[in-house]
């Protein structure tokens, strides 16, 4: 579904990505995991087409899409989520999930009788889905309020709803568990697991390892923009590089397996 070929990016002389490669299935999830400031999100902007790489390539089910923006990408059934989602102050929470559909719900007035019954039939079934995908989220009960009045944790969630709503063949999440509570996690774990099930593929940067374990087969360690390691999520306590970027080398020498994994 995906593959990233020797990927670079450079901001002002230096490297924030360097040569990074990794591939992902259909319905596989992959984490990329790493020490703030190691080039994750930088790497998820490439992918998503918010940034243009300097180097390499991004294969997106075998058709090359480097330097493609976002709405081009999102065409192609690639979706993301965001750190921190900024919410539109005047769009309600089934707005702004019907703004993140990719086929986008046409409401011309001009294009006669047919068009408009159309547009109306587009229209209902797109509020229908929205309003299915809201009630698996918990928040149904909210879709006529200001999308900018949720909590952290619930626009977390309502970012996830509108990239999920255009059935996405890519999904990339960039740290979906920060701010969220416990209860709202174990949604996402659920929602996730099953949007595996239907074939999309994931990828997420993320910094809670528990969470990772749980939602990730394999896992990409950066540091310093490089890839150091591979492997899946119950091995990075094996990896003494990996060991060493999170702790410092110092705390990695005494070999703390449950600070890392």
């Amino acid at each position: 579904m995906l593959e990233v070929e020797s990927v670079g990016k450079d901001y002002a002389g230096v490297v924030a990505v360097a040569e990074v490669s990794f591939g992902v299935e259909p319905a596989e999830s992959v984490g990329v995991v790493g020490p703030n400031g190691s080039g994750k999100t930088t790497l998820l902007n490439i992918i998503s087409g918010f940034a243009r790489p300097d180097r390499g390539r991004i294969v997106l089910g075998g058709r090359e899409v480097t330097g493609r923006p976002a709405w081009t990408l999102s065409g192609l059934g690639v979706a993301r989520t965001f750190q921190l989602p900024q919410m539109p102050a005047r769009m309600s929470v089934l707005e702004v999930v019907l703004a993140g559909a990719r086929q986008p719900v046409s409401a011309s007035p001009l294009g006669g009788l047919v068009r408009l019954r159309r547009s109306r039939a587009e229209l209902a079934g797109a509020v229908e889905r929205a309003d299915g995908l809201l009630e698996r989220v918990g928040l149904r009960r909210l879709r006529d309020d200001p999308a900018a009045s949720l909590s952290g944790g619930q626009q977390k969630l309502l970012n996830l709803v509108a990239a999920l709503i255009g059935d996405p063949r890519l999904l990339l999440l960039d740290e979906p568990t920060a701010g969220v509570s416990p209860p709202l996690r174990k949604v996402l774990v659920g929602v996730l697991e099953e949007v595996r099930a239907k074939g999309t593929a994931i990828v997420t940067v993320e910094h809670d390892m528990a969470f990772v374990s749980e939602v990730c087969e394999r896992v990409v360690v950066l540091d310093g923009g490089s890839v150091i390691a591979r492997c899946a999520p119950s091995e990075l306590h094996l990896d003494e590089q990996v060991v060493e970027a999170y702790l410092g080398k110092r705390r990695a020498d005494r070999g703390t397996r449950s600070e890392v994994g």
